[in-house]
């Protein structure tokens, strides 16, 4: 098997030489290094790595502005010391595929992370699993604007979808989840089947445990993944959950 190829964006150098080191220790081969956004665009364009890891904080344009392009081009860990529950939010809707705060990995975890990313997996420091799980609290915890009891906002004919990145309430009382469903699916076009994927994704199920869950084979489920990410216009799983959720793309400026 090929080593994975990865760039290492980091303006602190020390820190940028101590995550090249372990790397490369872990037999993971560093095809280039950047100090700020900016030129870790331009190295991805120019070396096409299978992986970049991602700091936050940075000069000319920051990790997660940068990951938004970045995760066009390939996969995206954030790898930086910054908790802040909406940065990494951001961070996730912008197309990361994992956020890891320093400290909370070993060097093994990190190379673990790494091959994990590049199979499909989305690895997150707990720090990153709180926010996304405040975030579906907050999210399903929040009320109904004053007239939102009408399916309709004034002026809207009936059968209307609802404007492109407008918050659509959560409906109340024994209906409420077939409403979610069916709001959601006319805001992204999914089918009935890539619904229940979809819900299956949000609980953090696996492609194999969806396969059982659903009676289908493996590979239909990833056909469904795929038609879903495309359908949401994301990269991986953590970007389609923040998208579903509400969440993708909340300033943090």
């Amino acid at each position: 098997m090929d080593a994975a190829r990865v760039v290492v964006v980091d303006d602190n150098v020390v820190v940028r030489s101590g995550l090249v080191s372990l790397l490369e220790a872990s037999g993971i081969e560093v095809v280039g290094e950047a100090g700020d956004g900016h030129t870790a665009i331009e190295i991805v364009r120019r070396v096409r790595p299978d992986l970049v890891l991602l700091d936050v904080q940075m000069p000319l344009v920051d990790g997660v502005t940068a990951a938004r392009t970045l995760s066009r081009l390939t996969r995206v860990i954030m790898l930086t010391y910054t908790e802040d529950p909406r940065i990494v939010r951001e961070a996730i809707g912008n197309g990361a595929s994992g956020y890891l705060v320093h400290g909370q990995f070993s060097a093994e975890k990190l190379a673990e992370a790494v091959h994990g990313a590049l199979r499909g997996a989305n690895p997150l420091s707990e720090a990153a699993v709180s926010a996304l799980v405040g975030a579906l609290r907050e999210f399903s915890a929040r009320p109904e604007p004053p007239g939102a009891g009408s399916d309709a906002e004034p002026g809207a004919e009936p059968g209307d979808d609802p404007p492109a990145g407008a918050r659509v309430p959560e409906p109340r009382g024994p209906s409420a989840p077939a409403d979610e469903g069916a709001r959601r699916v006319a805001r992204f076009g999914l089918s009935a089947r890539e619904l229940d994927v979809m819900r299956l994704i949000v609980r953090g199920r696996t492609n194999v445990e969806i396969a059982g869950h659903l009676f289908l084979a493996e590979k239909t489920v990833k056909n469904h993944v795929n038609r879903i990410y495309a359908k949401l216009g994301v990269t991986s799983r953590a970007a389609a959950i923040a998208q579903w959720m509400g969440t993708a793309g909340e300033t943090t400026r």
